[in-house]
């Protein structure tokens, strides 16, 4: 059982290195990574069988993965400025945007 947790907990320590991602994708992984091994030491300590550690880890792999991709930053529309600080556009009427990473 010691050896069981030790293992769980490096392996913990490891996967919490890759949430710091920033695709929707990478953050699935890293939280799902997360999750999985919370889960099962969640999950050993509750039910205290194979079978328990097993749900736990499927549950909170599933759980880190959708929260992990739900918290990924994404990508925001601004409008671009002129060197006076006012929005431009160009000949339609329309503003000029561009996409980049969110503040």
């Amino acid at each position: 059982m010691t050896r069981f947790m030790a293992t769980a907990a490096a392996l913990s320590f490891v996967a919490l290195a890759a949430t710091a991602c920033n695709t929707p994708q990478e953050r699935a992984l890293g939280g799902g990574a997360v999750g999985a091994a919370g889960g099962a030491l969640v999950g050993q300590a509750i039910g205290g069988n194979t079978g328990a550690t097993v749900a736990g880890a499927v549950i909170g792999g599933l759980a880190g993965a959708m929260i992990g991709a739900g918290t990924a930053p994404g990508q925001c529309q601004y409008h671009q400025q002129d060197s006076r600080g006012r929005p431009m556009y160009d000949r339609n009427g329309n503003p000029v945007t561009f996409q980049a990473a969110c503040r």
